[in-house]
């Protein structure tokens, strides 16, 4: 799957609360209620990454989870990142994760 144009990855990015881009990255941050929550969050995105067998770039610190995507074998942001992307928004528990 080749990396996504520019406008494409921009109109993409639109319809995403949250998400932005970072040179050959989509990026969002998420704010947990607390480090517990983060971790919780963060086993959670694992279940989807691995049945989606793709793997995002993840840095927690306290109870904010960054998150960073990147199909690194195409060189840049493709389809795969917004589905995962996607899975990963529905990994929030509602009324947390909202960055």
């Amino acid at each position: 799957m080749p990396p996504l144009p520019d406008a494409e990855i921009a109109e993409r990015l639109a319809a995403l609360d949250g998400w932005n881009r970072t040179g050959d990255e989509i990026v969002k941050m998420f704010v947990l209620p607390s480090f517990p929550a983060a971790i919780a969050f963060v086993g959670r995105i694992a279940d989807r990454a691995e049945a989606a067998d793709h793997h995002p770039d993840l840095d927690i610190r306290y109870r904010n989870v960054r998150v960073a995507l990147s199909t690194h074998s195409e060189g840049g942001v493709t389809g795969k990142d917004f589905a995962l992307a996607v899975e990963i928004d529905a990994a929030v528990e509602p009324g947390t994760g909202r960055a």
